[in-house]
């Protein structure tokens, strides 16, 4: 087959645009030849248990996935029986991004909270907590969150014991949606365990997808008794992969040595890359009319940008608007994002604000 796009062109759309890093695409490859037991009895997704205990300490359990939806609508059902919600931030994947999936498939009713940072605290998941034993109201038994945030912040990790303290508390359980775990974890410098497993989250969804894999999520079990039927669910909700050694294949590539964190630190410095060019434009007078709402913690640059000049810069990068009303955008870095691509980004901005 030829190749049927224009390689040279790049974007700062979303981290999911960019290719397969080629040392994951190498580790399908070896996967590849003979037969392996489908379903996942096979060597790769036996060995990529071991990984995950590594990473996470003995006793967790990991269960493929193909995609971030998947993981977060499986893994929550999971944790909940028929009647129970789920609290999140009103800005989270599982409510803003995923088509109704937790809602439609799962069954799950979402009580969401607003939040200007992407984050959850105890007194925000209060205005939720309550209502246990109302047979009137959805039983609130999952508290749900982002690491790192939709809006590209990060929790600490005395934040997230904090909120799986009130959760368990409360007798509900903490869910964390890790689709840029690996961003977090090298912005924090940290072990995966110790924003996770060590400070209280029950469940995870282990993101592979934004970090250089082809496709593949999964979800990982901290504590088993925050989690049953993942063994027939998984089945049930369209996520067992027959052919399961080629997604464990790409998560062992990323997390057997360092690739994982490679990766994110890459994806992380060119954000801040893009963030420090645009201030030193707009300090010397050659960018005008931007302003950033968050604070770039991980690969995500969050702006406002002058009227029209989204449309225009977009005739030239791919970017997505994250709030059209105020003529916010979201522009992303990449595990291959490089620096003339955000160069070259940053010139074009300069030319469509100088007026």
């Amino acid at each position: 087959m030829t190749t049927l796009h224009d390689t040279a062109v790049r974007g700062f759309a979303s981290d999911n645009y960019s290719g397969v890093h080629p040392e994951v695409l190498a580790a399908i490859a070896a996967a590849n030849d003979g037969h392996q037991i489908a379903y996942g009895e096979d060597a790769y997704t036996a060995r990529l248990q071991e990984v995950f205990a590594h990473h996470f300490g003995e006793g967790v359990e990991a269960f493929p996935v193909f995609n971030g939806t998947g993981a977060n609508v499986t893994g929550l059902q999971s944790m909940l029986p028929r009647w129970g919600a789920v609290i999140a931030a009103s800005t989270a994947h599982i409510n803003v991004d995923e088509g109704g999936a937790p809602e439609r498939v799962a069954g799950i009713k979402l009580l969401t909270v607003p939040t200007d940072d992407g984050k959850l605290t105890p007194e925000l998941v209060d205005r939720e907590a309550w209502g246990w034993g109302d047979e009137h109201r959805a039983q609130p038994l999952v508290v749900s969150i982002t690491q790192s945030t939709e809006l590209g912040t990060l929790y600490t990790p005395d934040e997230i014991r904090a909120l799986a303290d009130h959760a368990h508390g409360h007798g509900m359980r903490l869910h964390l949606d890790g689709a840029r775990i690996a961003n977090a974890a090298a912005a924090l410098d940290l072990p995966l365990r110790a924003f996770t497993r060590d400070v209280g989250v029950d469940v995870l969804s282990f993101g592979g997808t934004k970090n250089g894999a082809m496709l593949g999520e999964a979800i990982v079990v901290l504590d088993p008794a925050a989690s049953e039927g993942l063994r027939y669910l998984r089945k049930l909700n369209m996520q067992l992969a027959s052919k399961m050694r080629f997604v464990s294949a790409q998560l062992i590539a990323l997390l057997e040595g360092d690739l994982w964190l490679r990766n994110a630190r890459h994806a992380n410095a060119m954000a801040q890359r893009l963030r420090a060019e645009v201030e030193a434009g707009m300090a010397a007078g050659s960018i005008r009319g931007v302003e950033f709402t968050q604070p770039t913690q991980v690969n995500g640059v969050f702006a406002t940008l002058p009227e029209g000049v989204a449309d225009a810069l977009r005739e030239s990068f791919r970017f997505y608007d994250w709030d059209a009303t105020k003529r916010e955008v979201r522009w992303m870095c990449s595990f291959d994002t490089h620096p003339d691509d955000v160069d070259a980004f940053v010139a074009e901005l300069s030319r469509l604000t100088r007026g």
